[in-house]
């Protein structure tokens, strides 16, 4: 058994700070999760969770741990085609179990730190597994920043694009900005509610430091649901802009239809007409007649032009 553990650990990537232990698994396997469930005491109900995404929210205060889960939006930083990455969280006094289903930048820079006592020492706080977790959530909350930064910028090309003439090309472009804001708001929905729940859970678990910590992550919460905020109300600005832009182009090329459809309406008629095939047509036959039918036609169309010009329709 001992044997087995040692090779579930090795396959499993394993962190150690003093004596706090950070387990990070990736699309677990049943074996792995079994060895961690023995170890740490885990019921199979929560080892059962840890084998597959769950798609829900859970906040579980257990006799040695509290079980968290949250989602995090991935649109640029990712290395799948699933808009969100879930991450479940077991938070023991003296560990932290992370379980993922996907590549999580974050997560993958900040376990090359974990190990350099210089970077975790300069938090003051105290070293348990919420510690670990609050370290984890701000990174994993950086990461929303930039996924948002990267949105700031491509608005930014699309208001240059839309002014430089490109309004039709920008309709598709400002709906995948859409979609991209809506994910990021769909993932970070549930997450005040869940980190206040760790709150209540964490006071009497981990102590009044941790839930007094908890506030700062969930202030950074609050700061990126307002840069959310920002970049939908931005994006709305622009759509109208786009759209009215658009609107303005489409006006002026119907008026330009219109004012040759009004020009050529009056030759069209009289040459129908002069073209009937009659034995008695006036002033066909006559000298400069076809200089008297384009005279007429030269005239209904100067008089059709001015009457709508007074009406202010052109």
């Amino acid at each position: 058994m001992l044997l087995i553990h040692l090779l579930l650990f090795f396959m499993i990537k394993k962190h150690t700070y003093k004596k706090l232990t950070w387990i990070d698994l990736f699309k677990p396997t049943k074996e792995e999760v079994l060895g961690l469930m023995e170890e740490y005491d885990i019921n199979p109900s929560i080892a059962n969770d840890l084998l597959s995404p769950s798609f829900r929210q859970t906040v579980d205060a257990h006799e040695n741990f509290i079980y968290l889960i949250l989602h995090f939006p991935a649109l640029k930083h990712t290395h799948s085609n699933e808009p969100n990455q879930e991450i479940d969280f077991l938070i023991g006094k003296d560990f932290i179990i992370t379980s993922r289903y996907d590549d999580i930048d974050s997560i993958h820079k900040f376990s090359k730190v974990f190990d350099v006592n210089s970077v975790l020492e300069k938090e003051d706080m105290e070293r348990d597994g919420g510690y670990i977790f609050l370290l984890l959530m701000k990174k994993l909350y950086a990461s929303i920043d930039y996924e948002i930064e990267y949105i700031q910028d491509a608005l930014e090309k699309a208001e240059d694009s839309i002014f430089k003439g490109e309004e039709k090309r920008m309709v598709q472009e400002l709906s995948k900005i859409g979609r991209d804001l809506l994910n990021l708001k769909q993932a970070t929905n549930n997450h005040q509610s869940g980190l206040e729940s760790l709150q209540v859970a964490g006071l009497s678990f981990l102590g009044d430091e941790f839930s007094k910590n908890i506030n700062k992550i969930i202030n950074e919460y609050h700061k990126i649901r307002h840069n959310i905020a920002i970049n939908v109300e931005s994006l709305n600005e622009l759509r109208y802009t786009n759209n009215s832009l658009l609107s303005t182009k489409q006006n002026e090329t119907m008026t330009i239809l219109t004012i040759m459809a009004f020009v050529t309406f009056p030759l069209s008629l009289l040459a129908s007409i002069f073209g009937m095939n009659t034995q008695h047509m006036p002033i066909i036959g006559s000298d400069y007649d076809f200089w008297k039918v384009l005279g007429i036609m030269l005239l209904l169309t100067t008089t059709f032009s001015l009457f709508f010009k007074y009406k202010k329709w052109l």
